[in-house]
């Protein structure tokens, strides 16, 4: 068998098809983080990105980043704490005046309420997943809004999990079912305020929050062998689409759930 083609490097200098646009993103672990792939290439392609931190055990792991694309803004964000949130969007507010681009990168189930079958999923396991994965997108995109006087272009990480049954994925995929849901709804309401609303749905990537999910090593070897591309893709790759999305090429796109999978997803 011949093998598997490498995975293309999307690295260098994109189009300055962001030049002016300011950007918040949310979710950088570290990294390996798909949100780092889409600050990084957003920065490249001429965003002013502002980037969060869960807490301080995270904040030497996200600190350089921010460094890396000259983060004005960096502050600590957990999506239950609401005075973080609130000083969020006034340090938005304050510094920039508006935002031009949304990236919600950040989903969490507590392991009770991953490692088991769905329909023995605990309440409280289940409230967190969706307040966490879900809900905070909503609130994220409302607080946004404000500051989205000009239009704007607001993302969310979704995966197959949510339409097709994923081994192991568990109670996150309903969660995200609704995530992607909640796009289409969201899309309807703000498109007449030139506000376009995506979830993008990437391959499986070896990040922070995939680590949680059983067998993905498994699940990783299964997607690169089967997957019309015959590999993973990357970070970059999800990067740089999003870059797309939020460009004036994919303006007259919304409600979309797209696809950065190598096109396993058209698999039986």
């Amino acid at each position: 068998m011949a093998d598997a083609p490498e995975s293309p490097k999307a690295e260098g200098r994109l189009p300055p098809l962001l030049t002016g646009r300011k950007a918040l993103v949310v979710g950088v672990a570290n990294e390996h983080s798909i949100a780092w792939g889409c600050a990084a290439a957003m920065h490249r392609a001429g965003a002013d990105i502002a980037m969060t931190y869960l807490n301080e055990k995270a904040r030497p792991h996200v600190e350089p980043l921010a460094r890396q694309v000259g983060a004005p803004i960096f502050l600590p964000f957990e999506a239950r704490d609401g005075v973080q949130i609130d000083a969020l969007f006034e340090a938005i507010a304050k510094h920039w005046g508006k935002l031009d681009i949304l990236v919600h990168s950040i989903a969490f189930a507590p392991k009770e309420a991953l490692a088991g079958r769905v329909v023995d999923c605990p309440r409280d396991g289940f409230l967190t997943a969706m307040e966490i994965s879900c809900w905070s997108f909503l609130d994220l995109a409302k607080r946004a809004e404000a500051v989205m006087g000009d239009g704007g272009t607001m993302m969310t990480m979704s995966y197959l999990g949510a339409n097709q049954v994923i081994d192991n994925y568990g109670i996150m995929g309903p969660v995200k079912a609704a995530l992607e849901s909640a796009v289409r709804y969201m899309a309807a309401e703000l498109g007449p305020k030139g506000i376009r609303v995506h979830a993008v749905s990437p391959g499986p990537l070896a990040t922070r929050a995939a680590s949680g999910i059983r067998d993905f090593d498994e699940l990783m070897g299964r997607v690169a062998s089967r997957a019309p591309a015959r590999r993973l893709v990357t970070i970059e790759e999800v990067g740089a689409a999003c870059v797309f999305l939020a460009s004036p090429y994919g303006g007259a796109m919304t409600g979309e759930t797209l696809y950065i999978d190598g096109g396993y997803h058209i698999l039986g």
